[in-house]
C-alpha cells in the first residue's frame, strides 16, 4: 500500500507522546501511593493503560504503511509535588495531544489515508475525555480543598488506619 512520509511522521510523533503520557501516568501511580492515594493512583494506573494500548495501535498503523517505529518518548515525565500541579500536567499534556492528532487528522484526510485519520480521530475522542476528567478534577479540588478532595482517594488500607 503506498503511504503517506506525513502520514508517518505524524503517527511516529503520536506514537512518541503517548509512550511520554504512559510513563507520565505511571510516576504518577507511583507518587500518589507514596502519598497514600491509593485509589487516585489505580484511576492512574488505568490511565496509563490506555495511553499504552493508544501506543500499540499507532505502532499497528506505523507498520501496516511500511514504516518502522520507533519508541522513543518525546519528554521524560515530570514529578509533581502537589495534586494540582500533577492535574496541570496531565491536562497540558492532553490539549496538546488534542491539538496534534486533530492536524495530523486533517493532513492524513487531505492525503487521502482515512485509515490514518479515523485512528487518530478515535484517540483524539479519547484524549478529549481524558482532559474532561482532569479538568473535573482541578475544578473539584479548587471547589472542596486538597484536605477533603484526597479523602474522595484514599487507599482503603489508609482510611482503615
Amino acid at each position: 500500500m503506498p503511504h503517506s512520509q506525513a502520514s508517518l511522521e505524524s503517527l511516529q510523533k503520536a506514537l512518541s507522546m503517548e509512550l511520554s503520557a504512559s510513563q507520565q501516568y505511571l510516576l504518577h501511580a507511583h507518587v500518589l501511593d507514596d502519598w497514600g492515594l491509593g485509589k487516585l493512583a489505580g484511576k492512574m494506573r488505568e490511565e496509563m493503560q490506555e495511553e499504552l494500548g493508544h501506543a500499540g495501535q499507532f505502532i499497528d498503523r506505523i507498520l501496516f504503511l511500511g514504516g518502522t517505529p520507533e519508541m522513543v518518548p518525546a519528554k521524560k515525565p515530570v514529578k509533581a509535588d502537589s495534586l494540582k500541579q500533577m492535574f496541570e500536567i496531565d491536562r497540558a499534556d492532553e490539549a496538546e495531544a488534542i491539538e496534534v492528532y486533530t492536524k495530523a487528522a486533517k493532513a492524513a484526510y487531505d492525503a487521502s489515508d482515512i485509515g490514518s485519520r479515523v485512528l487518530l480521530e478515535t484517540i483524539t475522542m479519547d484524549e478529549e475525555g481524558h482532559w474532561g476528567w482532569l479538568d473535573q478534577q482541578l475544578d473539584l479540588l479548587d471547589r472542596l480543598g486538597e484536605p477533603v478532595f484526597m479523602q474522595t482517594y484514599l487507599a482503603d488500607s489508609a482510611a482503615q488506619a
